[in-house]
């Protein structure tokens, strides 16, 4: 098993925007679950021409998200994968208007991203053998805790993640069966409801 890798948190609006398109997400989605592939592979996969996929891959590299991959076969097909740091976006008290607008925008489209993999997965439940419907959970709990403890337990779920994310593990090391499975953790204070007041009488 490799090395858990640093984290980066994004500070920059201008890459925290160049990220936010829904390709580039995907390529670096795919990249990630995957490993590295070709501008072409990636296009096969997320629906834009080849030229395209180039395009976002050259913008994903330009703001350090992707990077060059070692090269296979005969060396001519050139091969990128994610970036060897990986990624993290929070809000901060200390943001700017501009960081905190872009880090709003980002965390928007992860989580768009995020609710259609939740879709297509729950579309696709009927099809997957009993094991893995056993085996998913799609669960919301609702918690009584101060800032220290919800911190603490963050950090507790992604020590326990950790181990197993595709751009740690190495697939070598895997069990037979292994196959692409996805975590979607957000905990955070409940924003207070305000009272949505009597109906006029008029």
């Amino acid at each position: 098993m490799t090395e858990a890798r640093k984290h980066r948190s994004l500070t920059d609006p201008t890459a925290m925007r160049a990220l936010a398109h829904p390709a580039r997400l995907a390529i670096l989605n795919r990249l990630q679950a995957e490993g590295p592939c070709t501008a072409t592979e990636v296009a096969e996969v997320i629906g834009v021409t080849p030229s395209a996929a180039s395009y976002h891959l050259r913008m994903l590299a330009k703001y350090g998200f992707v990077e060059d991959a070692p090269a296979r076969g005969d060396g001519r097909e050139r091969l990128w994968r994610s970036s060897s740091v990986g990624l993290s976006v929070a809000p901060d008290p200390d943001d700017g208007p501009d960081v905190r607008s872009a880090k709003e925008f980002l965390i928007k489209a992860l989580r768009d991203q995020a609710a259609d993999e939740v879709t297509r997965a729950m579309e696709n439940m009927e099809r997957e053998s009993l094991e893995w419907r056993e085996a998913a959970l799609f669960n919301r709990a609702v918690l009584l805790v101060d800032a220290d403890e919800l911190k603490r337990l963050n950090e507790r779920i992604d020590e326990l993640l950790a181990p197993y994310k595709t751009t740690v593990r190495d697939r070598a090391d895997a069990p037979p069966g292994a196959r692409i499975a996805e975590a979607q953790i957000n905990l955070f204070p409940r924003a207070r409801r305000r009272p949505h007041g009597l109906p006029s009488d008029a």
